[in-house]
């Protein structure tokens, strides 16, 4: 019989046990107690932390107008800056138009310069050929300008000191080829008139006909009758 009842404690089939707490109910509410005012002090914690974010938001909120005043005060300077440097660049830009007309000028002194020594050299011909000269050609020349046309100068001086007025003319006649034929042309109107005291340049352009081939032109200048001085010139 005992062996029976020791083996049905160590089955299954043998009664359940139940633990129960030893402590007494006035301790248990003493401990919910003490659990309630834990909460209560975590939560006035966590509220006094909220309080504290309030207050970060706040200074985060003057930070934040901070910022922006030095935000604005950054764009000003910028568009200073900006300004500054559009100012700059219309400054570079009227410098570099002001240079280009310095080298459009430095040009044209050139074109003058070198008009001015091609004068030179044609009015050092002024020079007298002797002494005994009432009046000589200077600067006998020709070039042609087109397949059709030719430019002609000279240069008339008397080479002597208070010389008198000259009134006489002046004769061209160009001289050449007309295809395979030998041909001739004077100026259309013939002679020129030349009045003149000192010195007196005259220049003009021909027609010529086609195949005109040009190899010499002779100036003549007459005083009446008078043959008073002629040049020819080979082209």
């Amino acid at each position: 019989m005992k062996v029976r009842l020791f083996h049905r404690r160590l089955t299954v089939s043998s009664p359940r046990l139940s633990i129960r707490s030893a402590l007494p109910w006035p301790l248990r509410w003493m401990l919910a107690a003490l659990m309630l005012g834990f909460s209560a002090a975590v939560a006035l914690w966590a509220f006094e932390i909220g309080k504290g974010l309030a207050g970060l938001d706040g200074n985060a909120r003057q930070e934040l107008h901070e910022l922006r005043r030095q935000g604005a005060l950054l764009q000003a300077q910028l568009d200073k800056a900006q300004s500054i440097t559009n100012i700059s660049e219309s400054l570079l830009a009227a410098e570099r138009a002001a240079q280009g007309k310095l080298l459009e000028q430095l040009r044209r002194l050139e074109l003058d310069n070198r008009s001015l020594r091609d004068d030179l050299g044609f009015f050092e011909k002024l020079l007298p050929a002797s002494a005994t000269e009432s009046v000589a050609i200077r600067g006998l020349q020709a070039e042609r300008v087109s397949d059709g046309q030719l430019k002609w100068q000279v240069l008339v001086i008397q080479p002597v000191k208070n010389a008198p007025d000259f009134n006489g003319k002046i004769e061209l006649t160009f001289s050449g080829t007309l295809g395979a034929a030998p041909w001739t042309l004077s100026l259309p109107g013939g002679p020129q008139a030349l009045n003149f005291r000192q010195y007196r340049r005259l220049e003009g352009i021909i027609d010529l006909p086609p195949q005109a081939l040009v190899k010499s032109i002779t100036a003549k200048v007459m005083e009446g009758a008078v043959v008073r001085s002629v040049q020819s010139v080979k082209l």
